[in-house]
C-alpha cells in the first residue's frame, strides 16, 4: 500500500500548528488575526513555525508585499524567505496550482529593524526634516565623529581623565535605546564617569548638531527617528496602512524603542505576531528589554493569545530536566517545561575540580576520549561567561595538540582597507559626509589632517559641489593625484553614472594607495574583490552602503587569527556568541558564584535573573552531553609567575539541590596534586611518639 505524501503542515506538532494557522481565513482571501505571542523554548522549532505562519498567510490570499517581517539579521530574513518558499511549493503541489516562484521579490519588507527603519525614513524624509540622501554611519565612524567633537570642545585636554570615544558612544547608545535619562544611565551603567554628566550632555548636543548639519544618521538614529515619527498619529497611520501583518522574530532581544515602534504601528494588535523566549533574554548590556516579551500579552485589549512551544527536538530529556529545574526557581517569566523527543540515561555532569588547571585537564581528557570513540572534535564546544575564562584551557589544548577555533576576529567593515574604499563611495553618495571625506583625503600623498580639513571647508563654501573641489590649492607634488581623485568623485556622484561598475572604478583608483599604505597588500585585495562581488546584489549604491553598514559580513582575513589548517577542531565560545548554536558535547566553565552569577550582578535582582537565563542558554546548547565544571580555587591575577595566591569559589547559587538532583556529581583533581610518593621507598618511624617525648 502506497502511503500518501505528508502535507506541508503535517510535520508540525499541535502547538506549532496552532501558532502557524492562528486567525480566521476570510472567504474573499486574507487572514484576520489578533495579536499573538509565540513563546518558543530552546530547540522547539521556532524558525520552522514562523516560516509556516508566513506560508499560511500567503497561501490564503495575503499579499506578500503587505507583510512586514522583522528579524535580527538579514541572513535570518533570507533563511525565513527560503523556508517559506519551500513550504508554499508543497502547498501548491497539494492544491494542484502554480507555486509561488517570486516570493523573495514580493516579500520585500523582510529585514532587520534598522534596515527597515532606514528604508522607511528615506520614504518619509521630506515629512521628517531629513534629506533623502542621508548617510548611515557605522559604529567606528560614529566613534570617530564623537572623538572629533570631543577634541574640539577641549575635553581631551581635561586635567582629569575624560571618557574615551568608545565609552562616550556606548553611553549615548544605551541612553537612546533604553530611553533613560543621561543621569540614570550613568548611575546604573557607567557610575565611574558620573562626574562628567554636564560635559557629556554638551558633547552629545554638539554630536547631534554635527550629524544633522552633514545629513548623517548613526546606527541608533535609525530607531530614534523611526520612533519619533511614530508619535505623529498621521504618519503612524500612513505607515500602518501599508501592512496587514507584522511578524517579529527574537522578540526577547528587542529594546524599548523597538517595542514602542511595534505598538505604535499596530496599537490594536491586528496582524501582529511576535516570537521569542524570555528564558533566553541575555542582552541587557545592549539595552534589550525583557519586559517587551513579558508584558506583550497584557498590552492589548482583549489580551493577546499566547501559545507556548515546549516540544524540544535538540537535547536529551536529562539535559532538559536540568534546564527546567534551573528556570523553575526563576522570578517573573512565561512558565514552560521543555519536553524532549530524545531519551537517554546519561545525566548532565556537575564536576567539582580543584582549580582552573584541573578544569582544563578534565575537558581535554574527555574530549580526546570521545574523539577516540568516534566523536569528531567539531561536535564539541566549550562555553564560558567571559572571553578570558578559556586562557588556561587554550594553553592545555596547545600542549595536547588539540586544534580549536575561538569565536572572534576582526569585523569586515573594521578592516582599514575596506573602510577606505567604502569611504570613497559614501562621500560620493553624500558630499556633506565630512567623516568619510576626511578619511579619503588623507589617503592622498602630501595631504595631512590640516590640509584635509581645509579642503572640506572649501567644499562647504562651494555648496558641497564636487566640481569645485579641484579648485582647492594643494602642494605641487600632490596636485596630479588630487585632480585625478576629484575627477573620480565627480564621475561617481554623477546620477548618469550607472551603479554597476562603480566599486570597480573606486577599487582601481585605490589600488596604488593600498600598495603604498598597507603592508602585504596582496592579502587585502581579496576583501576588496569580495566587496565588488557583493555590490552586484544591490540595485543602488545607497542600498549597498546602508545594508552593508547595518548587517556586515562578520569576519575578514585581515589581522584575524590564523585559520586552522586542521580538518577538525573544538569550538571555544562565550555564551553570548553561542546563542542559536548547538553541539553534541558541551562543557560550561567556571560554574561558581562570581561567574554564574557574575560578581557585577550582585545586589541587582533583575541582573541575577539574566545570569540565570545565561546559564540556561549554555545548558540548552547541548544535544547529548552536558558538563558543568565548578573549580574550587581561582588564582589571583597580577602576581608573579611563581605566585600561588588564590581565592576559593563558592558554589553557584543557581546549583540548588533541585538542580543538582538532575545531575551526576563527579570530582576531578589535576595530575600534579594527585601525585603520591611510594610508601615502600621510605623507612618507618614513630613520629607521634617522638613529639610526645619532647615534653
Amino acid at each position: 500500500m502506497i502511503k500518501p505524501k505528508p502535507g506541508a503542515f503535517d510535520g508540525l506538532n499541535g502547538a506549532q500548528r496552532r501558532a502557524a494557522m492562528f486567525g480566521s481565513v476570510r472567504s474573499g482571501g486574507g487572514v484576520d488575526a489578533g495579536p499573538l505571542l509565540i513563546v518558543a523554548g530552546a530547540g522547539t522549532g521556532k524558525t520552522n513555525t514562523l516560516a509556516h505562519r508566513v506560508a499560511h498567510l500567503v497561501s490564503n490570499g495575503c499579499d506578500p508585499a503587505r507583510i512586514l517581517m522583522l528579524t535580527f539579521t538579514r541572513r535570518a530574513a533570507q533563511e525565513m524567505i527560503r523556508r517559506t518558499q519551500l513550504i508554499l511549493a508543497q502547498v501548491a503541489e497539494e492544491r494542484g496550482g502554480p507555486s509561488e516562484r517570486n516570493l523573495a521579490a514580493r516579500l520585500g519588507w523582510a529585514g532587520t529593524f534598522h534596515s527597515v527603519g532606514s528604508r522607511i525614513l528615506r520614504s518619509y524624509a521630506r515629512h521628517l526634516g531629513l534629506s533623502e540622501a542621508f548617510s548611515v554611519l557605522d559604529r567606528a565612524d560614529s566613534a570617530d565623529l564623537i572623538d572629533v567633537v570631543r577634541h574640539e570642545l577641549g575635553f581631551s585636554q581635561k586635567e582629569k581623565r575624560f571618557p574615551r570615544k568608545d565609552t562616550c558612544l556606548a553611553i549615548y547608545s544605551y541612553r537612546v535605546n533604553t530611553r533613560l535619562s543621561l543621569k540614570r544611565t550613568l548611575d546604573e551603567q557607567f557610575p565611574w564617569v558620573g562626574e562628567w554628566e554636564a560635559d557629556l550632555a554638551r558633547l552629545y548636543r554638539e554630536y547631534v548638531l554635527r550629524k544633522q548639519k552633514n545629513h548623517l544618521l548613526d546606527y541608533d538614529d535609525l530607531l530614534l527617528y523611526w520612533h519619533a515619527m511614530m508619535q505623529n498619529e498621521a504618519l503612524a497611520r500612513s505607515l500602518a496602512k501599508h501592512f496587514d501583518h507584522v511578524l517579529v522574530d527574537e522578540y526577547q532581544d528587542t529594546n524599548s524603542l523597538q517595542g514602542e515602534i511595534l505598538y505604535a504601528l499596530k496599537p490594536d494588535g491586528a496582524g501582529v505576531t511576535v516570537v521569542g523566549d524570555d528564558a533566553q533574554a541575555i542582552y541587557s548590556f545592549r539595552a534589550a528589554a525583557v519586559e517587551n516579551i513579558l508584558g506583550f500579552a497584557d498590552r492589548y485589549q482583549p489580551r493577546a493569545e499566547v501559545i507556548v512551544l515546549a516540544q524540544n527536538y535538540r537535547s536529551t530529556q536529562p539535559i532538559l530536566d536540568c534546564a527546567n529545574a534551573l528556570m523553575a526557581d526563576g522570578a517573573r517569566q512565561h512558565r514552560k517545561t521543555l519536553i524532549g523527543s530524545r531519551q537517554s540515561s546519561l545525566k548532565p555532569a556537575y564536576v567539582s575540580l580543584e582549580d582552573a588547571a584541573a578544569q582544563a585537564e578534565y575537558v581535554a581528557e574527555r574530549i580526546l576520549a570521545t574523539r577516540e570513540s568516534g566523536g569528531a572534535l567539531k561536535r564539541h564546544a566549550v562555553l564560558f561567561r567571559s572571553s578570558h575564562h578559556s586562557d588556561v584551557l587554550e594553553v592545555e589544548f596547545a600542549r595536547r595538540n588539540i586544534p580549536f577555533v575561538k569565536y572572534g576576529g576582526l569585523r569586515f567593515l573594521e578592516a582599514a582597507h575596506v573602510k577606505d574604499l567604502l569611504s570613497v563611495l559614501r562621500w560620493a553618495e553624500n558630499s556633506r559626509n565630512a567623516v568619510s571625506g576626511f578619511r579619503v583625503l588623507k589617503l592622498l600623498p602630501g595631504v595631512g589632517p590640516v590640509l584635509a580639513n581645509q579642503a572640506l571647508v572649501h567644499l562647504e563654501a562651494c555648496g558641497f559641489a564636487f566640481t569645485k573641489l579641484a579648485e582647492f590649492a594643494v602642494p605641487s607634488p600632490a596636485r596630479g593625484e588630487f585632480v585625478g581623485f576629484c575627477e573620480l568623485l565627480c564621475k561617481l556622484a554623477d546620477p548618469q553614472t550607472p551603479w554597476p561598475g562603480q566599486v570597480g572604478l573606486a577599487r582601481q583608483w585605490y589600488k596604488p594607495h593600498l600598495e603604498r599604505i598597507h603592508d602585504a597588500a596582496w592579502t587585502r585585495v581579496g576583501d576588496l574583490e569580495q566587496l565588488e562581488q557583493l555590490s552586484v546584489q544591490y540595485a543602488t549604491r545607497e542600498r549597498f552602503l546602508t545594508e552593508l553598514t547595518l548587517d556586515p559580513p562578520v569576519l575578514t582575513g585581515d589581522l584575524s587569527r590564523r585559520a586552522s589548517q586542521d580538518e577538525d577542531y573544538v569550538v571555544l565560545s562565550t555564551i553570548h556568541s553561542a546563542k542559536g548554536q548547538e553541539w553534541d558535547y558541551v562543557y560550561v566553565l567556571n560554574v561558581a558564584d562570581g561567574n554564574f552569577p557574575s560578581e557585577f550582578a550582585a545586589g541587582k535582582p533583575e541582573a541575577i535573573e539574566e545570569e540565570r537565563r545565561l546559564l540556561y542558554v549554555a545548558m540548552t546548547r547541548a544535544r547529548n552531553e552536558l558538563h558543568l565544571c565548578a573549580p574550587l580555587r581561582y588564582s589571583i591575577t597580577q602576581q608573579t609567575r611563581t605566585g600561588d595566591a588564590h581565592v576559593y569559589g563558592a558554589k553557584s547559587r543557581f546549583m540548588t539541590d533541585k538542580v543538582l538532583d538532575t545531575c551526576q556529581k563527579l570530582s576531578y583533581g589535576n595530575a600534579a596534586s594527585s601525585a603520591r610518593f611510594g610508601a615502600a621507598e621510605a623507612s618507618s618511624m614513630d613520629l607521634p611518639g617522638q613529639l610526645k617525648d619532647m615534653w
